[in-house]
């Protein structure tokens, strides 16, 4: 482990006005949203698709690194360029997903442990050699009736943890995920108390497993009301209490904070994370954006090669918008402007 070299590439990933794009889509996953704009999933309309937005002029100017697929960090641009060398070039951190996938927990109806640790190593190394200067894994954590379980957190953070460690072994910044779901009907409150009880089972995770908390970047969800929801709490409430748990339960030392939308729509997750960043914080606080960034780029682009500069376009606009949030400087009136 070089502790300056995480640093470093910590400290890039959440810098000042810059964010990180999650590209990391399961070929499941990305071949829903491409069934939504008629297109057929094969390996070239991902491959293009990708570039379209790794290539998007400006970009970089918003956009500090990139979350990678196994698929796609190897990958190249239609020059030839391999991806990573591409956004290298560009001074954007290529990074990896390394997780399998939530599935269910064994004795533990409706949750789910994070699997993938089974020959991570051998895995973290290869990617490194590909370009990959960070890594992230994704821990679920479902909000109903009976659940989480004690258990079922104490297992995912356990994982993260393991993760992180190894990571940062082969010279990896992890990026640590702990994602509690807002598909249900609960009350941010009810997201208050889980989120708070999964950050600090997670940081005790981290510190049994000796991880380098200046060498890793935390993903955490919002504290929200569930989507399902009927009275869901307005954005201030979000932004307090999401800074009311951060400050509870993240150590100072951990350089950023990268948030994941978790199906919040774009410019709502923009507004939350504008206001999140008005209020005095200890870390860098910007996104991790998967959807949230994509989403009309790709309605933009709709698979037609006529297309392409207008899902750039498109992709560039969220991206700088977001980059004002991390700044706590997004106005709402924004986005009826071009990019």
């Amino acid at each position: 482990m070089n502790r300056n070299d995480l640093e470093k590439v910590a400290q890039s990933m959440v810098g000042h006005g810059r964010g990180i794009l999650a590209a990391d889509e399961s070929s499941g996953t990305i071949k829903k949203r491409f069934d939504a704009i008629k297109l057929e999933s094969t390996e070239e309309h991902r491959r293009s698709y990708r570039e379209m937005l790794f290539t998007a002029p400006a970009a970089a100017e918003s956009i500090s690194g990139v979350i990678l697929y196994d698929e796609t960090i190897r990958q190249s641009c239609k020059d030839g360029t391999p991806f990573p060398v591409y956004l290298k070039k560009h001074n954007i951190i290529p990074g990896i997903k390394v997780d399998m996938g939530a599935k269910p927990l064994a004795g533990f109806p409706d949750e789910t442990i994070t699997e993938g640790l089974d020959g991570l190593r051998e895995r973290l190394i290869e990617y490194y050699n590909l370009g990959a200067r960070f890594a992230k894994w994704r821990a679920v954590i479902d909000i109903a009736e009976d659940i989480p379980s004690r258990f079922a957190i104490q297992a995912n953070a356990h994982a993260l943890a393991r993760y992180a460690a190894l990571c940062q072994e082969q010279n990896i910044v992890p990026i640590v995920e702990p994602e509690v779901l807002m598909d249900g009907a609960h009350t941010i409150e009810r997201c208050e108390e889980v989120t708070s009880h999964v950050l600090e089972q997670t940081f005790h995770a981290l510190a049994q497993h000796r991880v380098y908390l200046e060498g890793m970047v935390l993903k955490p969800n919002m504290v929200i009301s569930g989507k399902k929801n009927a009275k869901r709490a307005s954005p201030e409430q979000v932004a307090a209490a999401t800074v009311r748990v951060l400050k509870r339960y993240v150590p100072t030392a951990v350089p950023g904070i990268a948030f994941l939308s978790g199906g919040q729509a774009p410019a709502e997750a923009t507004l939350h994370l504008s206001l999140i960043n008005q209020q005095p914080l200890p870390w860098s606080l910007t996104f991790s954006y998967g959807r949230a960034l994509q989403e009309s780029a790709l309605a933009a682009w709709g698979g037609k090669p006529t297309n392409y500069v207008a899902g750039q376009k498109e992709f560039a606009k969220r991206a700088r918008l977001n980059g004002l949030a991390s700044q706590g400087k997004y106005q709402a009136s924004l986005e009826s402007q071009g990019a």
